[in-house]
């Protein structure tokens, strides 16, 4: 959802949360105190760690979740009048509290804790799963490209791959997990991402008349633009051509040229060598095209100076969804839980801790139950992962910025041990333990 201050977040929401709303209203049971728990119970087949994203984001929809005379006008179709007057002066009074954005997440990792009254809580599953369940995703996805990238610079260029009103957000996650940039103006506007963009393969099929083709025109006019420091998309026709006319017209200058397609592998070798021969050694080589973690980790050992992502990127490379759910698991101070099979959860509301050892890597996350002693950790160092994040439904100040969450994914990846990076299938990077 593309922040609007003015925009209404209550109607991105499913019917049945209001219908059970309705239900409570009537038969007295809506302000029993409650907790409910946004978790996932695995991470998507082949994931070692998941990131967590979207925290920023719902604290902005929480503040404009809001039933005004619009809103009102479509649930009045099949709500009462007790429930339309509740829901007309609606605010969340209740307590939110999370992992910070940015933090790594494991299998039961209690991503987020909500309480308050049955009713205030039941409303907000779906906008936090809808933001969890897809900035999550996002950000893990990226996170994977970013250690595959082993330093080296990634672009998200994926807007035409994924609706418009998702692709500023999948920017959001991908820079949080550490990209460098994006393609999305949108995103540019409202976090403050940097943007970048030179020019796709119409603008070089532009250049040309009943001669033919007329690369070099078109490099020309790019450069009269954005001068030699730009980056020369050269696979339009011939690459081997395209790189010799881009650095004709450039000069040995030239910022980087970009390729879009072929045999990679093979084609930085080729490009890095023709560049090196015309004296371009510092023109940087950009690959893009159908890039996964999995084909920016196979080229870790040629020369390819930065990668573009889309498609792969804001689709979570092959896990659109983080699988959170959003669970009740106290009334009234009472643990309650589902026994449903493969869809069990654990009731009470939790506390989480990861453990690490003197040198920084994690080794385990362990759960425990909310009020109780925290577990003995032994020899080893302790971070809480849980932070306020609303109190008496006051979003906190001084919550960690975007920037903030840079870093702590970059921290969260270092901290991890050896074989939680690798992108073969295999269990979570360090087990969850659950203290009775």
């Amino acid at each position: 959802m593309v922040k609007d201050s003015g925009a209404s977040t209550a109607l991105l929401t499913d019917q049945y949360e209001l219908t059970m709303l309705a239900a409570a209203l009537a038969d007295g049971s809506a302000q029993r105190r409650c907790t409910f728990e946004v978790f996932a119970r695995r991470l998507p087949d082949g994931r070692r760690f998941g990131v967590v994203a979207g925290t920023a984001r719902l604290l902005d929809a929480l503040a404009r979740f809001r039933f005004g005379e619009p809103e009102l006008a479509v649930v009045g179709r099949f709500l009462d009048d007790r429930t339309l007057d509740w829901l007309r002066n609606y605010r969340f009074s209740g307590d939110i509290r999370g992992y910070r954005e940015g933090e790594l997440y494991f299998p039961n990792s209690p991503v987020l804790t909500v309480q308050g009254t049955f009713a205030e809580c039941v409303l907000l599953e779906t906008i936090a799963l809808s933001i969890f369940n897809h900035d999550c995703a996002i950000a893990s996805a990226a996170a994977r490209m970013v250690s595959a990238a082993d330093g080296r610079t990634i672009i998200e260029m994926g807007s035409r791959r994924t609706h418009e009103a998702a692709a500023p957000a999948s920017s959001r996650a991908a820079y949080l997990a550490g990209f460098s940039a994006t393609s999305n103006l949108e995103a540019v506007r409202e976090y403050g991402i940097p943007g970048t963009g030179t020019s796709a393969h119409a603008f070089v099929l532009l250049h040309g008349g009943q001669d033919g083709p007329n690369e070099a025109a078109a490099f020309r006019s790019q450069i009269d633009l954005l001068g030699v420091g730009t980056t020369l998309l050269v696979d339009t026709f011939d690459i081997t051509e395209g790189v010799r006319t881009a650095i004709e017209v450039a000069g040995t200058e030239l910022g980087g040229v970009r390729i879009d397609s072929g045999d990679l592998g093979v084609l930085a070798r080729q490009v890095r060598k023709q560049l090196d021969e015309l004296g371009a050694t510092r023109t940087k080589i950009v690959f893009s095209g159908d890039l996964d973690e999995y084909a920016i980790a196979a080229l870790r050992g040629e020369p390819v100076d930065a990668y573009g992502v889309g498609t792969s990127l804001v689709t979570g490379s092959g896990a659109p969804t983080a699988g959170m759910v959003y669970k009740l698991v106290e009334v009234d101070g009472l643990p309650v839980a589902k026994r449903s099979t493969h869809k069990e959860s654990r009731g009470g509301t939790k506390r989480a801790i990861r453990l690490l050892r003197s040198s920084g890597t994690v080794v385990e996350e362990v759960i425990y139950r909310d009020g109780r002693q925290r577990p003995d950790t032994g020899e080893y160092d302790v971070r809480e992962l849980q932070i306020p994040l609303v109190n008496e439904g006051e979003v906190l100040p001084d919550l960690p910025s975007l920037t903030d969450s840079r870093e702590l994914v970059r921290q969260g990846l270092v901290s991890l041990p050896w074989e939680g990076l690798k992108l073969s299938r295999g269990d979570a990077a360090i087990p969850t333990t659950f203290v009775d």
